[in-house]
């Protein structure tokens, strides 16, 4: 394993701020903490770095310091966790609020978001098939079926909210998954954008222990995956996305996505709301597909 890169004190202040735009991302539904990394360019780093914590474990019980925090890229990773959690700490009452007063445009800005992100998500299928566009219509149907018979209050019990923060975290790996979006099909969401303002420690210290466990095994099978199923995986990703709309769709009857009857001022802001939303992840994802081109990542 490689020594990690020599850094100044104000290159890992440039990865804490880049940590703070990744951690803003994170928090909002539809836009992907991974597409930011994109963007700012470290997103090779943080997966060689995601990966090289198991080894760093293995030595640190081998007995083998030195060597451990020598070839281990611990500075890189305080840093962007740093800015991240800054960003969560500082975004979570504001949000909270946002939803508590008017959760309606506030989904249909989520909904503009995660629809923008399925649009960007399906041009990563290098030949469409049938086969493919078949998985897309599976997988739509069953979230959206999955997302109906999800209950209202999901359980707030200790193994539920590890579970939340191991999946969630996905969206450190994935660019065009959001793990904001995957906590509002869980539930959970709002809970702990509530414990994160309470500073509930037992809460997230469990929720982080999950998102820790997460991120270290989904980053090697995530790999795995895209290696010898690139297409049929983003195919199935692209119609989980389809089919988990309806948790977000802003107007509901029973849980059942419907059309509002009557237009006043704030059902026509929260169309507009959706198209700033689709409008801000296409401007990304389009610089983080530039950037892409110029230094392929290596899934």
């Amino acid at each position: 394993m490689s020594t990690p890169p020599q850094r100044t004190w104000r290159d890992y202040l440039g990865i804490t701020l880049r940590g703070f735009v990744m951690g803003t991302a994170d928090v909002i539904p539809g836009v992907s903490g991974g597409t930011m990394a994109f963007i700012l360019g470290i997103y090779e780093e943080l997966i060689d770095a995601i990966r090289a914590v198991v080894p760093f474990l293995r030595n640190l019980l081998a007995g083998r310091w030195k060597d451990g925090f020598t070839e281990f890229p611990w500075r890189f990773l305080l840093a962007l966790l740093i800015g991240i959690g800054t960003a969560i700490l500082s975004l979570a009452r504001l949000l909270h609020q946002a939803l508590e007063t008017h959760p309606q445009l506030v989904y249909a800005f989520f909904f503009g978001l995660i629809v923008a992100s399925v649009y960007v998500v399906r041009r990563r299928v290098r030949r469409w098939t049938v086969g493919l566009l078949a998985t897309v219509l599976l997988f739509a149907v069953g979230a959206f079926f999955l997302t109906g018979l999800r209950p209202a209050q999901t359980p707030e019990t200790p193994w539920f909210i590890f579970l939340s923060g191991a999946l969630g975290i996905c969206a450190m790996i994935l660019p065009g998954i959001s793990g904001a979006f995957v906590l509002v099909l869980l539930g959970k969401y709002q809970y702990i954008l509530q414990a994160l303002i309470r500073m509930d420690l037992p809460t997230l210290l469990i929720f982080m222990a999950g998102a820790a466990i997460g991120i270290v095994t989904f980053a090697s099978f995530l790999r795995w995956l895209l290696h010898h199923y690139h297409d049929a995986t983003v195919a199935a990703l692209v119609g989980f996305m389809l089919g988990a709309l309806r948790e977000v769709w802003p107007w509901k009857q029973e849980r059942l996505p419907v059309l509002p009857t009557a237009w006043s001022g704030e059902e026509w802001m929260a169309v507009v709301l959706m198209l700033i939303g689709f409008v801000a992840v296409i401007a990304l994802e389009t610089i983080a597909e530039r950037r892409e081109r110029r230094a392929p990542a290596k899934l």
